[in-house]
Order: C-alpha cells, then structure tokens, then sequence
C-alpha cells in the first residue's frame, strides 16, 4: 500500500465513528503514544528524593523512538512531493533510523538503500534485511578525518549521483526529524498531568532532544533539559576521540543542533553506557540500548545538581536486543574496554 494510500485511509477512519476506538487502522499508527513509567528502585541507594520516570521509547513498533522521526521525515517528502511511488530512498545509519526507514519503505513499497559501516552490527543488519533493505556497507573510514560517519555520508551522495529518482531524508538535517519527537513530549505532560523538572535525552542526530526542546521553549515550560553525550562526541565543542557504542554522540556537529538546544549536558564513556544498561536492567527489568545506559550513568553524575523532590523524565530510546553482541556481551566489553563487567558495582 503507498502513502498517499495510508494518508487517505487515515482520513476516512478518523472522520468514521467506531465503536472500538482502540483498535489502530496499520502498524504505523501504532508509532507514538508510548508508556511512562514511574521507576522505584534504579537509585534507591541515592541519599535523594526524586520522581523518576521512564519514556518507554522502545516500545515503538520498530524497536526505537527513530520511529517518530522515520516516519515523519517520509510522510513529509510525500506530502511536499519530493518522492513517488517510484522513488529510491537511500540514507546513512548505523541502526535504528535505518530501521525504521526500512520498516516504513517496505509498507510504502519503496526501494531502500541503507549505508552502514563495519561497526554495524550483525543483529542491525539482519533486521535490516528482513524488513526488506539493501545494505551497502562503507569498509574504509573517511581518509581526512578517519570517522566512518563520513565515509557513509560520502557513499549516499554518491549513490544519490548514479540512481535517478533517489532521496535522502537526511536525518542530520531534516527538520521533520525533531518534529516527529515533539509530541512525545506532549504525551509526558498528559501523562503526568504536569511538566516534569527535567527531561534527560541522549543525542547523536539531535532530533530527538530538540524535538522535546521546542515544544518546551515553545509552551513557556519551566522544565530543564539535561543532554547526555558521549566522551568523544563534539556535537558540544568538545575533543573528537573513539567511540564504540553506536547511535551515541556524533564525529560531526549535526546541522540539527544550535547553541541553547540543551539548558546543560554531561558526557559519559563507553564503559558508563554498558554499566548502566546492565545496572537498569538489573535494578527495573528494562532490557535497554546503550544510549539508554548513558543516561542512567549521566543522571547518576548529575544527581547532586538535582534538588530533593523533583520530577525527572528520561527517554529509554531503543531495545537491548540491538546490542547482545556488544553492550551484553560479556566477551566484548572484557576485549573492548578493558574490564570484568561482573566484578563491577551495580
């Protein structure tokens, strides 16, 4: 079924009266609207007193909150005419927005091309081919800077060049990607009854934070947004250096990010986002990425800057099933970082 198909289908079921206003018309109106849940025991051994709360991003249909911006960013470049039903969508990612493209493109009947790199794992490209996607996989880092980032960037454009009728929806770029997480942050609000305190976000494209930025800014909202980066990443003007968690931090500054987009940031290692995966999942059954991790470590840094009876609002943003052979794999992080994760403090 295209699109424009789904847009028009859309329109007649919400101007119909059904009885049974639960059920969702197709997969992707069930993107969005995703739980909050309160957490009782992540920092229970925190002299602190906050409410603290989850946004189950993961529990979007394809895996991850790159759902939001996926389908956004496609329904956009219908709607503005920039593909058709011949169209080729072609685009760079190292996981969850190329999954979520791929989950989109294969329900708009659309060829897509994923780029991705020699850090991409194997369970990304799996899932990759079973929603039906082309992996076209960049072997060499970008001989100027050695990032793998834009070596992928350099093979889209190409691509774009040999395929006619090719689009990227440039995730780093594209406006509709924050777009597409804004009304996660009205969906915590209607939740809550209230705006929470602070929302902690990871960031890599930026979408996702300056998404729930605006629409704060926007709505004179008294909540802080605290970003978690990656040790590493220069998305704050920060020194570049290796990273191995992917979907954490950026080698380049995103186009999507501006000077105020957070009101504060923390940076974390590698070694932080894998303790605090396996530390959330031991403490609250959540079974979460690595930027996820992040986060729990980032808010454990910024805890004494947090005063006793606020609310905290974090985006759990994809699933821990991505990253068994790197975050879980006890092998890997003894090989990559150095260290006995059972031996570690939960």
């Amino acid at each position: 079924m295209l699109f424009s198909d789904i847009i028009m289908k859309n329109k007649i079921y919400s101007e119909n009266s059904f009885s049974r206003t639960d059920v969702k018309y197709g997969l992707l109106d069930v993107i969005g609207q995703t739980p909050l849940v309160l957490l009782n025991d992540l920092f229970k051994d925190d002299n602190k007193t906050i409410d603290l709360y989850a946004k189950l991003e993961y529990l979007n249909p394809g895996g991850s909150a790159k759902d939001r911006s996926g389908y956004n960013m496609m329904l956009s470049a219908l709607q503005n005419g920039k593909i058709d039903q011949d169209s080729v969508i072609i685009e760079s990612s190292s996981g969850n927005l190329g999954i979520a493209l791929a989950q989109v493109c294969l329900l708009m009947h659309l060829r897509f091309i994923c780029v991705v790199d020699v850090k991409t794992t194997e369970s990304n490209k799996r899932l990759l081919k079973a929603y039906g996607a082309e992996i076209d996989c960049v072997n060499e880092p970008d001989t100027e800077t050695g990032e793998y980032l834009l070596a992928r960037i350099k093979r889209v454009n190409q691509l774009l060049k040999e395929i006619p009728n090719s689009y990227r929806p440039n995730q780093y770029a594209n406006i509709y990607n924050p777009k597409g997480h804004r009304p996660a942050m009205e969906e915590i609000i209607d939740s809550l009854g209230f705006a929470p305190d602070y929302i902690f976000c990871a960031v890599s494209t930026c979408g996702t934070i300056r998404g729930y930025s605006e629409y704060i800014k926007e709505h004179n909202l008294h909540t802080k947004v605290i970003a978690v980066d990656a040790v590493g990443s220069v998305i704050f003007g920060t020194k570049r250096e290796k990273r191995l968690i992917p979907g954490h931090g950026a080698a380049v500054v995103p186009a999507l990010y501006y000077d105020g987009i957070a009101d504060d940031f923390i940076q974390v290692t590698d070694s932080d986002c894998v303790i605090g995966c396996r530390k959330f999942l031991k403490r609250e059954g959540i079974f979460a990425g690595g930027s996820t991790g992040a986060i729990v470590r980032g808010m454990e840094k910024y805890m004494d800057k947090i005063p006793d009876g606020s609310s905290v609002v974090f985006v759990v943003h994809d699933r821990g099933e991505r990253y068994l052979d790197t975050v879980y794999s006890d092998e890997w992080i003894s090989e990559k970082l150095g260290f006995n994760i059972n031996e570690t403090e939960d």
